[in-house]
């Protein structure tokens, strides 16, 4: 095999202008998919949809709230936006496998690794993961935005080579994107500063917008994993951005040579199921900053709160109260709060469990 890709394709590549959804452009991207397989790529398809689907189908009820109405949708229209996807793969010849999940499902590392070894087996035997959330019940703050933030976990998860996050627009513009002046931003490094690029509204059938996008393809490209944004509307774009893509407009961010293990590729993703954090010195900043590896240790910390238990993700603060880390905590918030600065104990958080914010 060439290596691994997960696509995303968002809901305004899905849906047209009406909000219901675009099949033909739903079967061009199946078309594109198989042509990647062929090529020897492993892809994980990541998909918007389910809501489209069902707005196509129902007409609805003005008198629900929008999380009923979005409840109601996405259970009718999953069936649907499955089974397409099934009746489309099917004249390749190739098998898909629904995976619906949600945030909470990557909180804790048994769920998580449950996850990735389904989708290894049904790698391992040919048939693509179609992953979406399980919007019927995901309703609460725990959700995903718009299967951004899920793309980027799953491209964590797996190992991929790469993520491409498929969008209605070409990728990150140096200005506003209506501007003829504007061009796209080609390569974005570790050091490259896109704040003042980018915009924080949303799209229009999506929960999502460019901010999250950013924000997840910065995170994910720092685990070593290539992330493209592109114009999931544009004719064979997954294709050409493999075969020719220096004649493709996209933006890409481009990977950390620095090695990730599975673990910390994990604890990245997890600060939203953080269950306590703890306000370090600025001697531990320093030392949890600078170039050697470091653990946190009790000496450092100078206050906690929540309530949580050893195993449980802890955010790790700066004096400032700025996030600075994240990790798994080896003791529980009572132990914490009472061996504050102590000496000679062993870490509270681990180098192996922790990750350190970029």
């Amino acid at each position: 095999m060439k290596g691994r890709i997960v696509v995303k394709i968002g809901s305004n590549v899905l849906s047209r202008d009406n909000g219901t959804l675009d099949q033909t452009r739903m079967s061009s991207l199946v078309d594109q998919v198989v042509a990647l397989r062929n090529r020897e790529y492993e892809v994980i398809l990541v998909t918007s949809g389910a809501v489209a689907c069902g707005r196509s189908l129902l007409k609805g009820d003005p008198r629900l709230d929008s999380v009923r109405q979005r409840q109601l949708y996405s259970a009718v229209g999953q069936v649907r936006l499955i089974n397409i996807y099934h009746n489309l793969f099917r004249e390749y010849g190739v098998p898909i496998g629904q995976v619906l999940t949600m945030k909470e499902s990557f909180s804790t590392r048994k769920e998580y690794l449950n996850q990735r070894n389904c989708m290894e087996v049904m790698l391992a035997n040919g048939v693509v993961p179609v992953v979406n959330e399980n919007d019927t019940i995901s309703v609460t703050e725990l959700m995903f935005t718009d299967n951004d933030e899920l793309s980027g976990l799953v491209a964590s998860m797996m190992d991929a080579e790469a993520l491409v996050i498929l969008s209605n627009i070409d990728g990150i513009y140096n200005g506003a994107p209506s501007d003829p002046a504007s061009e796209v931003i080609r390569k974005v490094g570790a050091d490259t500063d896109l704040s003042s690029f980018i915009q924080a509204g949303k799209s229009s059938f999506g929960r999502g917008g460019m901010l999250t996008k950013t924000s997840i393809a910065q995170k994910v490209a720092q685990e070593g994993i290539r992330v493209i944004i592109a114009n999931g509307k544009r004719d064979n774009v997954l294709v050409d951005l493999f075969d020719r893509p220096e004649s493709t407009v996209h933006t890409e961010f481009v990977p950390s040579p620095q090695e990730v293990s599975s673990v910390k590729k994990w604890i990245a993703h997890s600060d939203g199921f953080a269950k306590g954090a703890v306000t370090v010195n600025r001697d531990a900043v320093a030392a949890l900053m600078g170039n050697e590896a470091a653990s946190l240790l009790l000496v450092g910390v100078t206050s906690v709160e929540g309530d949580f238990e050893e195993g449980d993700i802890v955010r790790i603060l700066g004096p400032d109260g700025r996030q600075i880390a994240c990790g798994k905590s080896a003791y529980s918030s009572e132990e914490v709060a009472a061996h504050i600065g102590a000496h000679g104990m062993k870490p509270l958080v681990h180098y192996d469990y922790l990750y350190i914010e970029q």
